[in-house]
């Protein structure tokens, strides 16, 4: 999977931006002004692909005992987000996205009712 598929698959989910609020290697998504997904673009042009996700604290170490390709949240609250290594090989794209729809979820689910409302 190429970050390229990846960013379609994001921005395709409901009111979904992307922008460089850090800096002009780290790409943001966030729904409604909320960041959900972080990718780190010079890691992936030295073909080390990954991605930073945000995900519930007691799931996050579940899978980050169950898989070496992820790890806590690089420059990033390590309760709440992972970083999950595309280029690793270990993932299966169908299981990235699932983890790309649980942060998306996650995200959307801690906003105030009103902004939930604009996703309809």
């Amino acid at each position: 999977m190429d970050i390229e598929q990846l960013r379609l698959y994001c921005l395709q989910k409901k009111r979904v931006t992307e922008d460089f609020p850090f800096d002009q290697d780290t790409l943001v998504f966030k729904v409604l002004g909320k960041m959900f997904a972080l990718f780190p673009l010079a890691k992936w042009e030295k073909g080390e692909g990954s991605v930073n996700l945000k995900c519930d604290p007691d799931y996050a170490l579940e899978l980050r005992e169950t898989y070496h390709s992820i790890v806590g949240g690089f420059h990033s609250n390590k309760k709440h987000w992972n970083t999950i290594y595309i280029h690793k090989g270990e993932l299966h794209p169908k299981l990235v996205c699932e983890f790309i729809d649980h942060s998306y979820d996650l995200v959307v689910k801690g906003m105030t009712k009103k902004m939930r409302q604009e996703l309809d």
